[in-house]
This record gives structure tokens, sequence and C-alpha cells, in this order.
């Protein structure tokens, strides 16, 4: 998932592997809007939202919210805009979690 919206499969790697497309490029470009609920990290601690997806793209700018463990950040044509976060959790390391900036909320300034 990129911080612009875009929604991009996952692989397994596997040579012999199909791309596992299924029904999510109707479902990511035939709704109104797209929401995404997920963990912000990997296990490994790398965020799964990235400046822009290295996998083979199922929608692009389709995703308008992302609902997290951490935070809810709508994703904008200009990058990451800031909804909610867990508390006790700054901006900075926030930004800092997933290697991007990320715009303030009106009510947050």
């Amino acid at each position: 998932m990129s911080a612009t919206g875009d929604l991009a499969n996952w692989s397994t790697g596997e040579a012999d592997a199909i791309p596992a497309v299924g029904g999510a490029m109707d479902l990511a470009v035939g709704a109104k809007q797209t929401w995404v609920m997920m963990d912000l990290l990997t296990k490994q601690g790398e965020s799964k939202v990235v400046s822009a997806c290295n996998y083979p793209l199922t929608g692009i700018a389709c995703v308008c919210r992302i609902y997290s463990d951490l935070a809810t950040l709508e994703c904008t044509p200009q990058g990451l805009k800031l909804i909610d976060k867990v508390e006790g959790l700054t901006h900075t390391e926030l930004e800092s979690l997933l290697g991007l900036p990320i715009q303030a909320c009106d009510s947050q300034r």
C-alpha cells in the first residue's frame, strides 16, 4: 500500500505461483470508497505503507483511508494525513516508524 492510496497484491515469491489477484481488482476499482484495515508494521517492524508500491498494482489511488493498530491515516495525492493515533505515540514517532512524512489533521494543529 502506498502513501497516495495505491494498493498492491502480495506475492509469495514462489517461481511457479500465480499472482493471486482474485476479485481484489474489481473491488478496489468498483467501490465508491476503499478502506484498508491492517497492522501498520510487519513482524520485523518495517512499515507496510511505502512511498511507492513494488508489487503489481491492484488499484491506483483507490484507498481513501487506512485503519491500523497505531493510527488512522487518510491517503491523499500529497501523501498521508493523520486522522488519529494511539495515546502515547507522538507524531514524530509515527513518522519515524513509517519512514514517511505525515501531514497533521486540522484539528491537531
